[in-house]
């Protein structure tokens, strides 16, 4: 992604979850004129509005929103679709003359969008190899060759996802390095990230009661209603925090409580390891999260004084 002729630096919000970003952001997006670009995965998926938090349409102002709803619950997400289509967003949002506002918690995602990040080719003979390989001998065989070869990434692709599992080892094969290992922090464009920093005891605090005003909300009709749209099928929608547990609820094993105490656990769970993402990323300015609707405003107001 190249500097669009005289563009503003793109602006990221990032952090972990239910620190109030989507908040800030819309904020900000008015003050700046500028247009908001999703860089939460599990926003992409139609139909997963409750669990994700996704702002309605009513909730956004007016302020044009990109990369939401851009799967259906069966399909996979793809970081390298997502770099290419939301870097097209960005330069749409620049040739309007207005400004481009990433927000999410995706770390890997906002790498792909914002760094120089390139993906490695294919090459339809060994992926072909590969897949024969995994339908022949189990995909638990070419996890643990994946775990002697990238134990990093052996320990972040579940035994059983043969599709991933190809993968990686399709591109250890094809550039002799490894599928965990990242490019440098250098934007490929000029950016400004922000992060909503929040002690934990507050921010356990707001996800439990995010996690309740969820369920309130009817988030058990909506994984209802999305079972029935292939979910069960869907190899990374159904592992979102918030749907696996409630699809636990669905089959009996768990009751509403101990499902509303799961989902919080695993989401206090996902906040850590995003903030653990974000931390050693030296480029990041990090401001208080907002805890009230004046606090949102003395955010945005912070984030608008960093930008030329």
């Amino acid at each position: 992604m190249s500097a669009d002729e005289g563009a503003p630096p793109i602006i990221a919000i990032v952090g972990a979850t239910a620190t109030g970003k989507s908040a800030v952001a819309l904020d900000l997006a008015d003050r700046l004129d500028g247009e908001i670009v999703n860089a939460d995965s599990m926003q992409f998926y139609r139909g997963m509005d409750i669990g994700t938090a996704k702002l309605s349409v009513a909730e956004r102002r007016g302020i044009p929103h990109h990369q939401l709803d851009t799967l259906g619950v069966r399909e996979d997400a793809s970081v390298a679709r997502y770099q290419a289509q939301a870097r097209a967003d960005i330069a749409a949002i620049h040739a309007r003359g207005r400004r481009a506002i990433v927000v999410g918690g995706s770390g890997l995602y906002l790498r792909a969008l914002l760094d120089r990040f390139e993906f490695p080719g294919t090459d339809p003979a060994l992926r072909a190899a590969l897949e024969e390989r995994a339908r022949v001998e189990g995909p638990g065989m070419l996890h643990r060759e994946l775990a002697a070869l990238d134990p990093e990434a052996a320990a972040k692709i579940p035994a059983q996802n043969a599709k991933r599992i190809v993968r990686a080892l399709e591109i250890i094969e094809l550039t002799g390095g490894t599928r965990s290992s990242l490019p440098r922090h250098e934007y490929a464009a000029p950016a400004i990230q922000v992060g909503l920093a929040s002690q934990y005891g507050p921010l356990d605090e707001r996800i439990e009661a995010r996690v309740t005003h969820m369920w309130d909300a009817g988030l058990v009709d909506e994984v209802t209603t999305l079972v029935g749209e292939g979910l069960r099928e869907g190899v990374t929608a159904r592992r979102a925090v918030g749907y696996a547990e409630t699809l636990r609820h669905l089959d009996g094993e768990l009751d509403a409580a101990a499902t509303q105490a799961l989902i919080a656990q695993h989401t206090r769970r996902l906040a850590r390891k995003q903030a653990q993402w974000f931390r050693p990323d030296a480029r990041v300015h990090w401001i208080d999260a907002p805890r009230d609707a004046g606090d949102v405003a003395r955010a945005a107001s912070a984030i608008a004084a960093l930008t030329p």
